[in-house]
């Protein structure tokens, strides 16, 4: 009688190394699919290490352009941020890996899929079953933690780069590189230097000169990006290149490092040392500041008290593929329109400033209304009856503040 097949989302990292193997023990075939959504990963020797584990076939799927166009440049548009700090890399990652999975599924005719989620953090797969170890009693009581992934990958001969004294769990893409485990599970604990893999330190090992760059929009979208190299202009318009050049210059300034704690949707808290894309938080900054010169008061208003909030808690919960989701993209397609510009920029010490921002079709500035050296069309006295309009309020709670304190 055939095994089942499943097909199991695979990094060549501990957890899913380990999982592969104990599906296999559990008398599944197993097909490994690996996304390549830009972590710097050696996916061949990573194929042969799954093949070696005993998968019966591993799938590569390239998906830098479709998650740049599809899900970081989106987030730029209404600068999708999760609790005021955290840029979300790994959330924006698990829709484009999710429906890529689900393909290969198909095409290999799976009966379920398989993943190393944790049971702290949700996953939501409709119409297929879905294999998470973590989540099922007879592995997390046989595995309480990573100490135990270490032990057993070491009984059935499987490499694993993790060790006990660095058990740190990563998550890797092209937007951002995240660590948890270990001692940095104490909220408390500086991360050790040698931890970090994509950014200089700042202060250590950061050039001593700034660096300089244009970023241009169109309706949000950032669609060309103007540097100097080794003295020469150059121009990037690609998305892919764009996003990745843009990572290169921010990196070496060490530009996106955070540590951060953050809670998840059945409020769990943990601490999150993360590397966020520099490019993503160049382009972030730099469209926050486009909007400024460009973009309506009220529009703006609405979207980031409501789409922005929303849309980062959406994909940060795991609802990419949801009603309210398709909504909200409308809203920040919409809410784009007539966001071109251009911003220039420098990076410097693991910061990102603003040196001047123009744009072509924007109507909303006007330098003589805004001088303080004339007037223009502006008539200082039209504010007179707005500002006594809005007193009658204030002077009303203000006179109830005094009588209360008398």
């Amino acid at each position: 009688m055939a095994k089942e097949k499943v097909c199991l989302a695979y990094s060549g990292g501990l957890d899913t190394s380990c999982i592969l193997a104990w599906l296999i023990e559990k008398n599944y075939a197993v097909v490994c699919f690996m996304a390549d959504v830009g972590q710097e990963e050696d996916f061949e020797a990573a194929k042969q290490k799954a093949m070696k584990i005993g998968a019966e076939n591993v799938y590569v799927v390239d998906l830098k352009r479709e998650f740049v166009e599809e899900l970081c440049f989106p987030a730029v548009q209404c600068n999708a941020i999760y609790e005021n700090v955290y840029l979300l890399g790994t959330s924006l990652a698990r829709p484009v890996i999710a429906r890529a999975q689900i393909d290969v599924a198909k095409k290999e005719g799976c009966v379920a899929v398989s993943h190393g989620c944790t049971g702290k953090k949700l996953n939501r797969q409709p119409k297929i079953k879905v294999i998470a170890p973590w989540r099922m009693p007879e592995f997390y009581n046989r595995f309480k933690g990573r100490n135990d992934l270490l032990d057993y990958a070491d009984k059935i001969g499987v490499p694993v780069t993790s060790t006990k004294s660095k058990p740190w769990s990563m998550d890797e893409n092209l937007a951002h590189c995240s660590y948890e485990a270990g001692i940095l599970e104490d909220p408390d604990t500086t991360p050790p230097t040698d931890m970090w893999k994509l950014t200089a330190d700042p202060i250590s090992q950061a050039p001593n000169e700034p660096e300089d760059f244009i970023l241009h929009f169109e309706n949000g979208i950032p669609v060309k990006l103007e540097f100097k190299e080794n003295g020469k202009s150059k121009i990037v318009t690609d998305s892919v290149e764009l996003f990745l050049t843009m990572n290169g210059i921010a990196r070496k300034h060490g530009v996106g490092r955070i540590d951060i704690v953050s809670t998840n949707e059945i409020d769990v808290r943990k601490e999150l040392l993360i590397e966020q894309s520099a490019g993503l938080t160049c382009l972030r900054a730099a469209h926050v500041d486009l909007e400024g010169l460009v973009m309506d008061r009220e529009v703006r208003a609405l979207r980031d008290q409501f789409v922005t909030v929303s849309y980062s808690r959406i994909l940060y919960n795991g609802f990419y593929f949801s009603p309210e989701c398709k909504f909200l993209q409308s809203s920040i397609t919409a809410s784009q329109d007539g966001v071109n510009g251009q911003v220039r920029c420098r990076v410097y010490k693991g910061s990102v400033s603003i040196l001047g921002r123009s744009s072509e079709t924007a109507k909303l500035y006007d330098t003589s209304e805004s001088s303080m050296d004339e007037i223009g069309d502006f008539e200082p006295e039209d504010t007179t009856g707005y500002i006594k309009v809005q007193a009658i309020r204030l002077k009303k709670y203000g006179q109830q503040e005094y009588e209360k304190a008398t």
